[in-house]
């Protein structure tokens, strides 16, 4: 999907995502320090938001201006800072061993352009740095609820840790996220990775 087809779909809305935090965000930094965090595909900013209101110092980056607009509207109506990127994922550096938590939270890109998007994320984690990765698990395409209907740019946790040669993989797994349809739930099956940077690893970007 183009960025200008994001702009129009946030456009066509008041929010398309909920202004919650996504679920297992908060459950997997709960035990974290708070740092600097890094949140790639940030949308409207809800999750990003929700981190600064934790103490988080966050950059919240996304393709999409339209979504960008409404994550800054609703940052300074909760009343926090963050730092609002405007930026292409395919073409985006991040600084190198800066951030304490990296969030990839339901971006879905074709197999070469995800690998490249987590070379990156993994540099920009610092010493002991956690990465986590949630998305729709290619499991949900036949037996789960929603997502992307394109298998190519789903993926399962295996996926995502041979992607990410060097980190210290700390939970990798199917996980189930409710969802009500029509009054009743099903459940989402999503993929989640958290991984940590080693102390003392030395950072290599694609």
């Amino acid at each position: 999907m183009r960025s200008q087809d994001w702009d129009q779909r946030y456009r066509d809305s008041e929010l398309v995502w909920s202004v919650e935090p996504n679920r297992f965000l908060v459950a997997e930094v709960a035990g974290l320090a708070t740092g600097r965090a890094l949140d790639l595909g940030c949308g409207e900013g809800r999750n990003a938001i929700w981190l600064a209101e934790q103490g988080w110092q966050v950059t919240g980056v996304d393709f999409s201006q339209v979504a960008l607009e409404k994550a800054r509207r609703l940052a300074a109506g909760r009343g926090v800072e963050v730092s609002w990127v405007h930026a292409n994922l395919a073409g985006y550096q991040p600084a190198e061993g800066e951030y304490d938590l990296v969030a990839i939270l339901y971006l879905h890109l074709p197999p070469r352009q995800r690998r490249k998007v987590l070379a990156r994320a993994k540099s920009a984690l610092a010493p002991r740095g956690t990465l986590l990765i949630v998305g729709h698990d290619l499991l949900n395409l036949s037996q789960g609820h929603g997502g992307p209907q394109n298998p190519e740019v789903l993926f399962t946790p295996a996926n995502i840790e041979r992607e990410l040669p060097g980190l210290l993989i700390e939970r990798s797994e199917r996980v189930l996220r409710p969802v009500t349809v029509d009054g009743r739930e099903v459940n989402a099956i999503d993929a989640l990775v958290r991984a940590k940077m080693p102390a003392g690893a030395h950072h290599t970007a694609a």
